[in-house]
């Protein structure tokens, strides 16, 4: 009997043992729309929940900020105003430096949130703009941005206050109201995850991240420390040996194996 793809046949005994260790069960695709159907509900409720998370999040009361307090770009010190760059909203990410540590030493997974959004084109279509803090002198700064090839603003908060400067690893939102500014919303840990379409992709895959925390069927590979795929050697292998850099830094020109991070304590 010829089948279509609408009317395919389900594995025989044979096929289904055959299926190797570790990999998901092997059905029909009557079966296995079944399974995706019943897991849709599942996503459609998370889905509406992330709605109303969003809705809420929009309900927040702001905080109302000094936007003439100083932060240090290209053209020397300007106002946090200028960020807005005359639009109304305004996003950043709050970059975690290591003084006086070289590229490969500078933090990866400030690297990998900052190298998924180096386009903030539709943020601009939207009236919203896009930009970098990081407590790192400019000097420092600006060599790294050059390395990294970054066309987003970036800007040393060194010496402000907070929200501006301080703790850094924080995805911000502000608000413009002519020349009043307000903070409404931060997040940090894996509240910044929204940034990275990276581990959305990865979560849909049959391994995920890869990660030791992930509740995985038995017989998957086994996980291996959180973000262990931030930092790789120069053939691409995951690690965080002293030879390692964050990932992203192996398309720049100059990128070369190293043998120290040039800062001191763990990675993370």
């Amino acid at each position: 009997m010829t089948t279509t793809p609408d009317q395919p046949t389900a594995p025989t005994p044979d096929q289904a043992s055959a299926t190797p260790s570790g990999r998901p069960p092997v059905v029909g695709m009557a079966a296995w729309r079944a399974a995706r159907d019943e897991l849709l509900v599942r996503e459609k409720a998370h889905t509406r929940e992330g709605d109303a998370i969003a809705a809420a999040r929009r309900r927040l009361p702001m905080a109302e900020l000094d936007g003439t307090a100083e932060v240090v770009g290209p053209d020397g010190p300007v106002p946090f105003l200028d960020l807005f760059e005359d639009r109304d909203e305004l996003v950043v990410y709050q970059h975690m430096w290591y003084d006086g540590a070289p590229h490969q030493g500078q933090c990866e997974g400030c690297t990998m949130a900052a190298w998924h959004l180096r386009d903030a084109v539709y943020l601009n279509a939207r009236g919203v703009s896009f930009a970098v803090l990081t407590t790192g002198p400019w000097d420092e700064v600006a060599a790294y941005v050059a390395f990294m090839g970054y066309t987003q603003p970036w800007y040393s908060v060194r010496d402000a206050a907070e929200p501006f400067g301080g703790g850094m690893g924080h995805l911000s939102c502000f608000l413009r109201d002519g020349d009043r500014v307000f903070l409404t919303y931060t997040t940090t840990g894996r509240g910044n995850e929204a940034f990275s379409g990276s581990f959305a992709l990865l979560d849909m895959t049959p391994h995920g991240r890869g990660e030791s925390w992930e509740d995985n069927p038995e017989g998957r590979p086994e996980g291996q420390h959180p973000c262990w795929y931030w930092r790789s050697d120069a053939d691409g292998n995951a690690t965080w040996g002293p030879t390692s850099r964050p990932a992203p830094q192996w398309t720049r020109p100059g990128a070369t194996p190293v043998d120290t991070l040039g800062r001191q304590g763990p990675c993370h």
